[in-house]
C-alpha cells in the first residue's frame, strides 16, 4: 500500500497544540516527511526521463515501420511475383506480428512495464502504524490532519493521471497504433507485390534447382569396391612398372580385353552416375573435337633430316606425307630441318647447297614427283637445325613445336621421337596436339655400344629414350623388334619402297618372261660407309671364309666418314672387294646385279633390302629381328652362322630369284605401308572421331563413354616426366654435359635471317630474358 507525501505546514500547526511529552515524536515525523517529499520529487523526475527515453525509442521504431511500409507500396517498379507462396517465411510473419500486437496491447502490459522499468516511481512510506500511535498519544488531534493528508494524496494522484504517468504508457500506445496501421496492409503479398514475375528471381530459382538436383541414377550404381580399385591401379601403373621390368601375367583362361572392357564400363558407370564433367568444360559424353572448319583433319609430320641427304629419316617421311595427302581426307604438313650454309656443306652430297628454304622446297618436290609419278598436295615447312659431327645427325634448335600453328595442331607424327626430344625445350607435344604418334627409325643403342664406354652410355640413353617418348607420345610404332622396347609401343613395318623400284622389278620380270637375261652381274653391297652400317660384319665374314668363297667378287658402293679406314682394312686383309662411290639404288648401273648382301645387324629396317627385293633380286641377310618382315619373301635368304652365310651366298649365285606375286609387290608398296600405319597408329579412329580413351560401350541398352578428362596414374607420371625434362633442358650447362650442341636451346641469328624469324628474345620475352 502506498501513502502520498504529507503537507509540512499543516503538520507543524498540529504539533504546536500537542502536549510537551509528544514534541520529540512530531519532530521526528517532520524530518521524515521532508525526506519523503524530496525522494518522491526525484523519483518523479527520473520517471519522466525514462518515459521520454522510451518515447524516443518508440518514435524511432515507428519511423522504421513507416519506411518498411512505404518501401513496399504498389509504386515499386519491379514486376510482381507469380505466387505469394514462393516466399513462405513472409506468410508466417503476419500471424506472428498479429500475436505480438495482441499480447502487448493488453491493459496489464502498462502496469508490468512500469513495475519493471520504474520501481522507484511508486515508492511510498506506509504511515498507518505511525498514525495509529500518534492518534493514541495526541488524543485524536491528528485525525483531522490525516484527513488533509489523504485529500492531498487524492489531488496528487489525479494530477499524475492527467500527466499520463500512471495511465497507459505513451510509447505502448503509439506502438499499438502503428501495429493497427501495419495490419491494414492486409497481407505480406501486398508488401512484396513488386517482386512478382521478376526474371532475376526466376533465374535464381532455376540455379538453385540445378545445384540441388541429385545426380541421376546415383543411388542405383554401387561404388567401386576394393578389388576393382586395385585392378584400376595395377592397369594404370603398367607402363610405369614396365620401366623396371615388372610385367603382369594373365591366366591362360582369362581374356584380358574382356576384363578391361568390363572394368572400363564399371568406371564409366560410376563416374556418369556422379554427374562428373570433363576438365574441358563439357558434360560426360562430350568428346574433345578439334577445330575443323573445312571438314578435314590436320596431320603434321616432323622429321630429323631432309633431302638431298639420302637417309631413311629424310626419304620415308617424305613418302608418308605424299601418300597421306593423296587420300585427300586430311591436310598434311611436312616439317623438316633447315641447315645454315656451313652445315649444308657438311651434310648434303656433291657440294649441293641452298640459299633459301624455297629453293630447297622446290628440289624436294621435284625429286618426289619424279619418284612417285604424281603431284602431292601437302605443305613443306622448315624448323632451325644444326648438324652434330659427333652424333652424325641433325639436332633441332629451339622449340620445334612452335613451327606448327596452333590452329593446325591436331595430329602429330614424330619421326624418331627420341631424337627430336633429347634436348627439346618447349611445349609438350601431347599438350599441343590431340594425338601424337612416334615412329622409331634407328637403333641408337647399337651404335652407342660400339663407342668408348658404350655399355654405360647405352644404359643412360635407353632410359632417356623411354622417358622422352612416353612423355611426348600417345602411341609409338617400332619398325622392328631390333629397336629398344619403349612404352606405348607396337611393332609394325610402316615403310614402303619407292615406286620406281617396283617398276624396275616389273620390268625385270617382263624380260625374264621373254627369255632375256635380266641379271648379268653377281653380288654387291650398298650403304653409307661407316663401320656401324654393316661393314665390320662384312669384312669379318669375308676374312674368315676367304678360302670357302674363293673367286667370290663383291662390289661395294658407298661414301662416309669411315671410307678410308674401311678400304685400307680390306686391302690389308687382301679381300676381293671393289669400292666405288655411293649412288642411288635405282641407278641403271645397279639393275644387273642378282644378289644383294647385307650383313648389318644395326639397322632397324634396312631400306636397301626392301628395294632389292622390290627389284626382284636375291637378298642375303642375317637372321635378325630387323629382317623379320623380309623373311617371308622367297628371295630373302637369312643365315644364322658364318658357315650358313657362305652356303646362302653360293645358293643365291647358283639359282635365279622368283618373280614377285601381286600380293608381295603390294606389301612392299607405300599404299600398304600407309594402310598399316593408319591402323596401328589408331589414326583411323582419330580421323573418324573415335578417340582412344572415349570409346563408346553399350551395356543394358545404354551407351556409356569413357571420360577424356579422367586422369590416370600413367598420365600423371608422364606429366611429371615432361615437366622435369623441361626444367633440365632449360639449363645450358646440363645440356652441354649431355652432349648438346652449344646454342641449340634457341635458334641463332643466321636461322632468323634465313627463315625470316623474330629473335627468340622477342618470341618469348620474360623480364628481358628469353626461354
Amino acid at each position: 500500500m502506498n501513502f502520498p507525501a504529507m503537507n509540512n505546514g499543516r503538520q507543524t500547526s498540529a504539533v504546536e497544540t500537542a502536549a510537551d511529552s509528544s514534541s520529540s515524536a512530531f519532530s521526528f515525523i517532520s524530518k521524515g516527511w521532508r525526506e519523503v517529499r524530496d525522494s518522491a520529487d526525484a523519483d518523479l523526475r527520473l520517471m519522466k526521463d525514462r518515459a521520454n527515453s522510451f518515447k524516443n525509442i518508440a518514435a524511432s521504431f515507428d519511423r522504421e515501420i513507416e519506411n518498411l511500409i512505404y518501401s513496399a507500396t504498389p509504386t515499386f517498379t519491379l514486376p510482381p511475383i507469380r505466387q505469394s507462396s514462393e516466399i513462405e517465411f513472409m506468410k508466417k510473419l503476419h500471424p506472428k506480428i498479429s500475436e505480438f500486437r495482441r499480447v502487448y496491447s493488453a491493459p496489464e502490459i502498462s502496469r508490468k512495464v512500469m513495475e519493471k522499468c520504474g520501481p522507484r516511481a511508486n515508492l511510498g512510506i506506509d504511515l498507518s502504524r505511525i498514525r495509529s500511535t500518534i492518534a493514541a498519544e495526541v488524543f485524536g488531534t491528528m485525525e483531522e490532519d490525516m484527513k488533509g493528508i489523504i485529500e492531498f494524496n487524492k489531488v496528487r494522484s489525479e494530477k499524475l493521471n492527467e500527466e499520463g504517468q500512471f495511465g497507459e504508457w505513451e510509447p505502448i500506445r503509439v506502438l499499438k497504433t502503428r501495429f493497427r496501421e501495419f495490419e491494414k496492409k492486409n497481407s505480406t503479398v501486398e508488401i512484396f507485390a513488386g517482386f512478382k514475375n521478376n526474371e532475376f528471381v526466376e533465374k535464381v530459382k532455376s540455379s538453385l534447382k540445378a545445384i540441388c538436383k541429385e545426380p541421376q541414377e546415383s543411388k542405383e550404381v554401387p561404388l567401386l569396391d576394393v578389388p576393382e580399385l586395385l585392378a584400376v591401379l595395377v592397369r594404370q601403373s603398367g607402363p610405369f612398372l614396365d620401366q623396371f621390368g615388372i610385367r603382369r601375367r594373365e591366366p591362360p583362361a582369362v581374356d584380358p580385353d574382356k576384363i578391361n572392357d568390363e572394368l572400363d564400363l564399371r568406371i564409366a558407370s560410376v563416374l556418369q552416375s556422379t554427374g562428373h564433367c570433363s576438365e574441358r568444360g563439357g558434360s560426360w559424353t562430350d568428346f574433345m573435337k578439334p577445330d575443323v572448319t573445312d571438314g578435314k583433319r590436320h596431320v603434321a609430320i616432323v622429321t630429323t633430316a631432309s633431302l638431298p641427304w639420302m637417309t631413311g629419316t629424310a626419304v620415308n617421311p617424305l613418302f608418308r606425307a605424299a601418300y597421306l595427302a593423296k587420300s585427300a581426307k586430311q591436310k598434311v604438313t611436312l616439317l623438316v630441318p633447315w641447315l645454315c650454309r656451313s652445315d649444308q656443306e657438311l651434310v648434303y652430297p656433291n657440294n649441293l647447297t641452298f640459299s633459301s628454304p624455297e629453293e630447297q622446297e622446290n628440289y624436294i618436290r621435284n625429286w618426289l614427283e619424279e619418284s612417285v609419278g604424281f603431284k602431292a598436295d601437302f605443305r613443306i615447312s622448315f624448323y632451325p637445325g644444326k648438324f652434330s659431327r659427333e652424333r652424325r645427325s641433325i639436332i633441332p634448335a629451339g622449340d620445334t613445336s612452335q613451327f606448327i600453328p596452333s590452329k593446325n595442331a591436331d595430329i602429330a607424327i614424330l619421326e624418331e621421337p627420341e631424337h627430336l626430344n633429347w634436348y627439346h625445350h618447349g611445349k609438350r607435344w601431347t599438350d599441343k596436339f590431340n594425338h601424337v604418334v612416334g615412329i622409331v627409325h634407328t637403333n641408337y643403342l647399337e651404335y652407342i655400344k660400339r663407342e668408348k664406354n658404350g655399355a654405360l652410355q647405352a644404359f643412360f640413353v635407353k632410359h632417356i629414350n623411354n622417358l622422352v617418348t612416353r612423355a611426348h607420345c600417345h602411341r609409338v610404332l617400332r619398325l622392328s623388334a631390333a629397336t629398344q622396347d619403349m612404352p606405348k609401343s607396337v611393332i609394325c613395318n610402316v615403310h614402303g619402297v619407292n615406286p620406281k623400284f617396283l617398276k624396275i622389278g616389273e620390268k625385270v620380270a617382263a624380260e625374264r618372261e621373254l627369255g632375256q637375261q635380266a641379271f648379268s652381274k653377281g653380288a654387291y653391297f650398298l650403304g653409307k660407309m661407316v663401320w656401324a652400317k654393316g661393314y665390320k660384319e662384312l669384312i669379318d665374314l669375308l676374312a674368315k671364309h676367304k678360302n670357302d668363297l674363293n673367286g667370290f667378287k663383291l662390289d661395294v658402293y658407298g661414301n662416309g666418314e669411315d671410307a678410308h679406314e674401311v678400304q685400307s682394312t680390306a686391302k690389308r686383309l687382301d679381300l676381293n672387294l671393289h669400292f666405288q662411290k655411293g649412288r642411288d639404288h635405282a641407278d641403271n648401273s645397279l639393275h644387273g646385279y642378282k644378289v644383294f648382301i647385307n650383313p648389318s645387324v644395326s639397322d632397324v629396317l634396312c631400306t636397301a633390302t626392301a628395294e632389292a627385293l622390290a627389284m626382284g633380286k636375291f637378298v642375303v641377310c642375317a637372321d635378325h629381328p630387323s629382317n623379320e618382315f623380309f623373311s617371308s619373301f622367297p628371295n630373302c635368304l637369312t643365315y644364322k652362322t658364318p658357315e650358313d652365310f657362305v652356303a646362302k651366298v653360293k645358293e643365291a649365285l647358283r639359282n635365279e630369284p622368283q618373280p614377285l606375286t601381286p600380293e608381295q609387290r603390294y606389301n612392299l608398296s607405300w599404299e600398304a605401308a600407309t594402310k598399316r600405319f593408319i591402323e596401328y597408329s589408331e589414326l583411323d579412329r582419330i580421323l573418324n572421331n573415335e578417340y582412344s580413351g572415349t570409346t563408346i560401350r553399350k551395356s543394358n541398352g545404354k551407351v556409356i563413354a569413357r571420360s577424356v578428362s579422367m586422369p590416370t596414374l600413367s598420365e600423371m607420371v608422364d606429366g611429371g616426366i615432361a615437366f622435369a625434362h623441361y626444367c633440365l633442358t632449360g639449363n645450358e650447362f646440363l645440356r652441354l654435359c649431355t652432349g648438346a650442341i652449344p646454342g641449340t636451346r634457341d635458334y641463332g641469328r643466321q636461322h632468323c635471317k634465313d627463315l625470316h624469324l623474330l629473335p627468340p628474345q622477342v618470341e618469348s620475352p620474360i623480364y628481358g630474358c628469353y626461354l
